[in-house]
């Protein structure tokens, strides 16, 4: 019989395939907790994809505030992935507002306002990818906050960068424009010659100083990544495949919007692997 926390691993592996991989590392015990969590994500994540305007987006997030808030519309026993966050809630006691502010953070993706500043970028990342690392880290850490924060948000945010580089070509496609105002202007990138699928010089500039900033926040995990205790360490091992996407990134005469960053398979899992064993985690 498929349970609900079946129902989220398996969305987990169709949708974050990468978390998924760095959750198999995780303490069987604890290991349906984080990959309800990482559904939960990715359920949220998505919600852009499946509808046609902004509106029936925003009700869609406001379900799951109400689902936290506790006053749902529905049963849970409906969704899944509600009910199996539920039981993760219930049994590591979660924070309430970090949840909801991942929420909020991705009404932004439902429209197609510019990012103002790098500022705001960095914040936009840190409220959903260094978010779902500090709670990956309580759900590892048996329901106690591991006192990780720093780390968990210069890992995010390095994640975050590397994930809406490699989402370029995809979010232009769309009209969406994560390049924050401030990067393009420094580097005098027209946003509508993004738009429109054009790749020039002067985004290649803007291109390298963001990957710098992800490798920024990189350097500042690896500096204190021995104060990562091995059980929590699957909640940071994502950030593994951020250099090699990066330096992927940098291959010559790659077009930025139009080439899909990718890592086969097996890269990623040794990757990952390797990453793991450096952890000190049983592999």
């Amino acid at each position: 019989m498929t349970t609900n926390f079946d129902h989220a691993s398996d969305l987990v592996y169709a949708q974050d395939r990468d978390r998924y991989l760095a959750a198999l590392f995780a303490d069987a015990d604890v290991r349906p907790g984080l990959l309800a969590l990482y559904a939960f994500n990715s359920e949220i994540a998505r919600v852009r994809d499946l509808v046609s305007d902004p509106l029936p987006g925003e009700v869609r997030l406001q379900w799951w505030r109400d689902f936290l808030e506790g006053t749902e519309h529905g049963a849970v026993a409906a969704n899944p992935v509600a009910a199996a966050l539920a039981g993760t809630n219930e049994r590591f006691n979660l924070p309430k507002a970090a949840l909801v502010a991942l929420i909020d953070a991705r009404v932004f993706d439902l429209y197609d306002d510019p990012m103002p500043s790098l500022n705001d970028l960095e914040g936009y990342c840190g409220e959903t990818s260094s978010a779902l690392v500090q709670l990956g880290s309580i759900v590892l850490n048996e329901g106690q906050d591991p006192g990780l924060a720093e780390l968990a948000g210069h890992a995010g945010v390095a994640y975050g960068l590397c994930g809406l580089m490699r989402a370029l070509p995809w979010h232009a496609a769309r009209g969406q424009m994560f390049l924050p105002k401030d990067l393009l202007d420094r580097h005098s990138v027209d946003p509508q010659s993004v738009l429109k699928g054009e790749a020039t010089p002067p985004l290649a500039a803007a291109l390298s100083e963001l990957r710098a900033h992800a490798r920024h926040h990189i350097e500042r995990v690896r500096s204190q990544v021995t104060h990562i205790p091995p059980h929590i360490a699957p909640a940071f091992l994502p950030l593994a495949l951020v250099e090699p996407f990066l330096k992927k990134m940098e291959t010559a005469g790659l077009d930025p919007l139009k080439t899909p960053i990718e890592l086969s398979q097996l890269r990623r899992q040794w990757t990952l692997w390797r990453a793991a064993r450096k952890s000190g985690l049983r592999v």
